[in-house]
């Protein structure tokens, strides 16, 4: 089965934690329902070129955003004060990619959005040592 979205929900890995197209936590499904498909592209188009104007230094320009579940990419980021936090919502769905660091080997950039805000981390191999690099309100 196709998703709003263009998942492939059938094959997807997690499809156990997905909330979804018809529930409230889908962003996504929200937006196309309320709006339609073509907006819809037109609004992550709006995001990719977000993340590309940000100018992040070894960051490539990305070209895709893809629908991805909170709990796949809610890291758990170090504050100065030593606690371990997480920002995102592990039954919601946000807009995403990855790329490799240009300027640090063994690293990589996630991107993370949503109609709200942009998240840029950088992290190592499975998401280890993650650091936030922007957050910005939308």
């Amino acid at each position: 089965m196709k998703s709003l979205c263009g998942a492939d929900c059938a094959n997807c890995q997690w499809n156990s934690t997905c909330p979804g197209c018809d529930h409230e936590k889908c962003f996504i499904a929200k937006y196309i329902n309320k709006d339609g498909k073509e907006a819809y592209e037109e609004f992550k188009q709006t995001l990719i070129e977000e993340f590309n104007a940000l100018g992040i230094p070894g960051m490539p320009k990305i070209n895709e955003l893809y629908a991805l579940v909170g709990n796949f990419v809610n890291l758990e980021y170090p504050l100065h004060s030593g606690q371990k936090v997480k920002f995102l919502d592990n039954n919601s769905m946000y807009l995403g990619n990855q790329v490799e660091c240009e300027l640090r080997k063994g690293r990589c950039y996630g991107m993370i959005a949503c109609a709200d805000f942009l998240l840029v981390c950088e992290y190592g191999e499975n998401g280890a040592d993650p650091e936030i690099v922007v957050y910005k309100r939308r």
